[in-house]
């Protein structure tokens, strides 16, 4: 699976400075409506935080990574939906997701362990 750098966007951290992040989109996925059963085709997105200046982030928009996008349990929190401004309870973000950084570490932790068995 992967996702696309879709947009940058920028955003201000814990102590009131700004960066840039991408918004990343994952292929179609199909879903069934709650309301009406039937099935219908969209597609994630996450935001990623970068290290990057605008021009670096921008030259991304297109660039393909390998990974997807996953729901992820958090608390409840209020979501405002742009469209209509209807205000909804949440209590999940979506995520990038990459699975090769999980076997990284891994390695890395083996790595270790060997080491220390030395």
């Amino acid at each position: 699976m992967s996702v696309t750098v879709k947009e940058i966007k920028k955003a201000t951290n814990s102590k009131d400075e700004e960066f840039y992040g991408l918004i990343v989109q994952s292929g179609a996925v199909p879903v069934k409506s709650k309301q009406t059963g039937r099935v219908y085709l969209t597609a994630k997105t996450a935001f990623v935080a970068t290290t990057f200046d605008e021009e670096t982030a921008s030259s991304l928009i297109g660039t393909t990574f390998e990974g997807s996008i996953r729901k992820v349990p958090t608390d409840p929190y209020e979501y405002t939906i742009e469209e209509t401004g209807e205000i909804i309870e949440l209590s999940h973000r979506w995520e990038y997701y990459d699975p090769a950084l999980d076997l990284e570490e891994q390695v890395v932790s083996i790595a270790d362990i060997m080491q220390t068995a030395d």
